[in-house]
């Protein structure tokens, strides 16, 4: 059976890591069930330039449309990006493992298989997390599906990380991020360290990423760790 981890996309900026995220998590095969806000959808047109029709969606939308129909090559491209292998054919065997399935649930969509706690996942990432939705998650005051989404995985007891991205922050912020950790969630904050020699945007990104994936139980070796030479 295969593995699913839900990814919502809300109104805070920081679509870079939305995407890499979502490309990280089919690229090491898990499926996954993605809900985007319309506020998330507007930060995703204007820091990446992609229009998403939330209606309609597409793969292409978020430049996601070959993944489906991906050979051993890419799919070794795109696992030795992950952090999870390399593009050398002859180090990896020929098959090259299986590339995860993305999943998409517009955010009024309360029929989703993700507002039901029966739909098993491994957890779900809010990433990134507009203030708004936090409070939701923090307050129980699910309004979209992202939010449903999120309530059902605290109170499965299952892994909910909320990714914030906000400065500075307010005392509600606070108090939200506070409540939200007291029910069960991992709050994340979008504060990428520099020790691991980060020397590009997509260093920094990575770095988020791989901390997420780390929570998750997912192997990667996204970014060079403390310690390591």
């Amino acid at each position: 059976m295969a593995k699913k981890i839900c990814v919502g996309i809300t109104g805070a900026s920081g679509a870079l890591y939305s995407l890499r995220l979502i490309e990280v998590l089919l690229a090491t095969g898990y499926d996954v069930h993605l809900s985007i806000s319309a506020t998330g959808a507007e930060v995703i047109r204007q820091e990446m330039g992609l229009k998403v029709n939330l209606k309609k969606f597409d793969p292409a939308d978020l430049m996601l449309d070959d993944i489906d129909s991906a050979g051993d090559s890419k799919i070794r491209i795109l696992q030795a990006s992950a952090g999870i292998g390399t593009a050398d054919s002859d180090v990896l065997s020929v098959n090259a493992g299986r590339i995860g399935e993305l999943h998409y649930h517009h955010y009024q969509d309360f029929r989703a298989p993700i507002a039901s706690g029966s739909f098993l996942t491994q957890g779900m990432v809010v990433c990134t997390c507009s203030g708004t939705t936090l409070s939701a998650i923090a307050q129980g005051a699910a309004r979209n599906l992202i939010q449903r989404a999120a309530e059902v995985h605290l109170k499965e007891r299952r892994p909910l990380i909320v990714v914030p991205r906000e400065t500075p922050l307010s005392v509600t912020h606070i108090d939200n991020m506070r409540l939200a950790t007291k029910a069960g969630a991992i709050i994340m904050p979008a504060s990428p360290g520099w020790y691991h020699g980060a020397t590009s945007i997509r260093d920094l990104v990575d770095f988020m990423v791989s901390r997420i994936c780390d929570h998750l139980g997912i192997e990667n070796c996204l970014m060079k760790r403390w310690g390591e030479k």
